[in-house]
């Protein structure tokens, strides 16, 4: 999962890191055009399909990559709809019970009970306690990520030889404390978006996105629950495509 790495025992962190910033700034040249074709090709009809609300939208908002992060408070019944703007990019993803945070979405036990490590439409959110906080209903890219985690700028650093970058961790952390929770309440996420494929062999590593300008995943809140969702700023592997990009979330209640 190092992304762009300079392996070598002689290797100073300036190296590592210069090297890293280069194949990072070719690589993102290569995605941009890459999502513009996809854009071309089949943007207008997933965009038909991604703003066709069933409902009453209550809330419909922008999120930017970088310094962010987005705080939900979704009444049962309530659809959560997240759509990728640009193409390949990550959105890291906390749940918790809204009325008890100290129950909150639990790894282990969504994919022990979902019998996948893949999050797809009909995958459901488990607690600690095994209860269901969220479903996902609609999904039109096939496939997310449940074991990647967040990235964090201490990890960023020890792969990267770069300090204080932008990370998800620390979005989690700042959502945290604007809800007077804990830092220990950041758990393991789901990944949205993000593609991490494990090979026969139990190898696995972030490899570029499947999805597309415009596709979207849809949840539904089976409890009162509260979300968090950072928006990944990641530059220097492809779970953002190389290139982070703006989402659209959307929440809404049917008519």
């Amino acid at each position: 999962m190092a992304g762009i790495v300079l392996r070598g025992k002689r290797i100073s962190a300036a190296s590592r890191a210069a090297y890293v910033k280069k194949m990072a700034a070719k690589m993102k040249g290569r995605a941009i055009k890459k999502m513009a074709a996809a854009e071309k090709k089949s943007g207008a009809r997933k965009k038909t399909a991604a703003l066709s609300i069933p409902g009453t939208v209550l809330k419909d908002e922008i999120n930017q990559p970088g310094d962010n992060h987005y705080i939900g408070k979704l009444a049962k019944g309530t659809y959560l709809r997240i759509i990728d703007l640009g193409g390949q990019q990550a959105v890291d993803f906390l749940c918790f019970d809204q009325p008890d945070t100290d129950i909150r979405y639990n790894a282990a036990n969504s994919l022990k009970l979902n019998e996948t490590i893949y999050v797809g439409a009909g995958f459901k959110l488990y607690s600690d306690t095994a209860e269901i906080l969220m479903t996902v209903t609609r999904d039109t890219v096939g496939r997310h990520d449940t074991i990647g985690g967040a990235c964090s700028h201490e990890v960023n650093e020890l792969r990267y030889g770069i300090k204080d970058t932008c990370s998800c961790r620390d979005n989690f952390l700042s959502a945290m404390k604007k809800l007077g929770m804990r830092p220990s309440d950041v758990h393991a996420n789901i990944n949205f978006f993000m593609n991490v494929p494990v090979l026969a062999s139990g190898r696995t590593a972030i490899r570029e996105g499947r999805s597309r300008p415009w596709d979207f995943v849809e949840l539904r809140a089976d409890k009162d629950v509260l979300v968090v969702m950072s928006n990944c700023p990641q530059l220097y592997n492809p779970c953002s495509g190389w290139n982070p990009t703006p989402i659209r979330i959307i929440e809404w209640r049917p008519s």
